[in-house]
């Protein structure tokens, strides 16, 4: 189904758009208008997801378990030395 709307563009818009169609990009500016619509909608989908990806991420690192300062201090620690044997650079 297809649904006629008025819309009001910049002068900038409508030159690119119009600059699209004359270059044989597209065959009109519905078109145009149609593309970058399907774009909008497919970049707040996106959004919409790693949002709600990260929103769940947070709530399983803050039911997870939870590391002390001294023990990620140790573990950093730990690691730079497993590290630096494996490189065999000294201090």
């Amino acid at each position: 189904m297809s649904v006629k709307s008025s819309i009001s563009l910049t002068d900038q818009q409508d030159a690119f758009a119009r600059a699209l169609v004359d270059s044989g990009k597209y065959s009109s500016l519905s078109s145009v208008l149609q593309q970058g619509l399907e774009l909008l909608r497919q970049k707040t989908e996106t959004e919409t997801l790693e949002t709600q990806a990260l929103r769940e991420l947070i709530k399983q690192r803050l039911e997870g378990p939870f590391v002390s300062a001294a023990e990620m201090e140790s573990s950093i620690e730990t690691m730079i030395e497993r590290k630096r044997r494996g490189l065999r650079v000294g201090r």
